[in-house]
């Protein structure tokens, strides 16, 4: 009876494992840097005359993986970084179908795969041969998000509170190497306990933050400060576009809460949030009755088709529809 084909163990990216093969996978250049960077760290620790070579597949001369991986005189561990398998050319597929078969000892081949399907037939032996696989994909949701931050502030055994976090990703969770450097910024230049005050301090000037800061207030019913805080941001060009998809997402984030029952944690995997977003929309969910929130969501459909070409003034598309939600919400 022939056994059945092993599957490829898929393993985090913050604790890439080392094996004679893996295989990172997926778009996400910052996660793949993170994991390679680990599995270069683990290697080290072992031996530190890891002798370290590049190659690119999709640029691969035939015989060089064999070449390489042959063992040295002194038999010096070897790391072989084989980037671009996506677009990897058929020298690279044979050698590396034959690598499989045989790996050389003392060698980690530490290859990476942008994502999709090209180069299925070595993935298909990758995961016949059980090499682990590394997924690095994006992080879309905000939600993962702000695991992400969490995870690097006790990464490093610093703590930051909730609405810090979701500030951070409001203001620069657009690209993770970005959001990763602010995470690194925040625990090298501040002590204790990071707050919105310090997340506002370093990034509050960006787009998304200031769009969040209206949004909140205007949630809040708090009209003043929100009409104040945007007419600052428009006189220093913030677009219109932003402010309007902030306020329509916390709206949005309150509809979803507004008859929900259960836990935070329950109510964050049925609504697709994280549990730090659900109090958050608990809490202005307070504010507001059921036709207020019809109001406030008819008022943003009108404004996001205003912002967006539909009327010659966007800027007061905009100013309108704060001043009616704020206006809308009970304090």
């Amino acid at each position: 009876m022939t056994p059945a084909p092993r599957s490829a163990p898929e393993a985090n990216w913050r604790d890439a494992p080392v094996a004679p093969v893996v295989l990172l996978f997926g778009p996400e250049e910052f996660l793949a840097s993170r994991a390679a960077d680990e599995v270069r760290r683990k290697l080290r620790a072992q031996n530190a005359e890891l002798e370290l070579t590049t190659l690119d597949a999709a640029h691969y001369t035939a015989g060089q993986l064999g070449m390489i991986s042959s063992p040295s005189l002194f038999s010096e561990p070897k790391l072989i970084e084989v980037s671009g398998l996506a677009g990897m050319n058929d020298e690279f597929l044979l050698d590396a179908l034959a690598y499989l078969k045989d790996p050389a000892p003392e060698t980690t081949v530490l290859l990476s795969h942008a994502g999709g399907v090209r180069g299925k037939k070595l993935l298909d032996a990758l995961k016949a041969a059980g090499a682990p696989r590394v997924e690095c994909q994006p992080l879309k949701k905000d939600a993962e998000k702000a695991q992400f931050v969490s995870a690097e502030f006790t990464l490093h055994r610093r703590r930051i509170d909730a609405v810090a976090v979701r500030a951070l990703v409001a203001a620069v969770g657009a690209n993770l190497s970005e959001l990763a450097a602010a995470c690194a910024q925040l625990i090298s230049d501040t002590t204790g306990m990071v707050t919105s005050d310090d997340v506002d301090k370093y990034y509050g000037g960006r787009v998304e933050a200031t769009a969040f800061r209206v949004a909140d207030a205007a949630l809040a019913g708090n009209g003043p400060v929100a009409l104040s805080t945007l007419r600052h941001a428009l006189a220093t060009g913030v677009d219109p576009v932003p402010l309007v998809a902030a306020l329509a997402m916390k709206v949005r984030q309150v509809a979803k809460v507004f008859s929900a029952r259960g836990s935070s944690a329950q109510l964050a995997r049925d609504l697709g949030m994280a549990p730090w977003q659900v109090d958050a929309a608990r809490r202005d969910a307070g504010n507001w009755t059921g036709p207020a929130l019809v109001t406030a969501i008819k008022v943003l459909a009108e404004a996001d088709a205003q912002v967006k070409g539909a009327a010659k003034d966007p800027v007061y598309a905009v100013e309108r529809a704060v001043t009616v939600i704020a206006t809308a919400a009970r304090r």
